[in-house]
């Protein structure tokens, strides 16, 4: 479980982009559910909803909510409410 939860922030940087940032940072997790397993060898994607924007100074605090799947499953594999500051 908590090597698919690794891959969340490399999912997040492919899958958006934040014009004006120089620096992110993992603030932490709200919320993490395992709902499935991963097979060895399994393909994964994500989805984002981003649930909050706060501004901060010189930048932003970003919750956003990450669903992963595997291929050919039938639920998620992993729900969790990521935390993000982006400088």
């Amino acid at each position: 479980g908590f090597l698919t939860l690794a891959l969340i922030p490399e999912l997040f940087e492919r899958s958006f982009v934040v014009d004006d940032v120089t620096m992110g940072v993992n603030y932490g997790l709200n919320r993490v559910r395992f709902t499935a397993p991963v097979p060895a060898g399994s393909r994964v994607r994500a989805r984002f909803r981003l649930l909050e924007y706060k501004p901060l100074d010189g930048g932003a605090q970003l919750t956003m909510e990450a669903t992963l799947e595997r291929e050919g499953g039938e639920r998620p594999v992993c729900v969790a409410e990521t935390v993000s500051r982006r400088y």
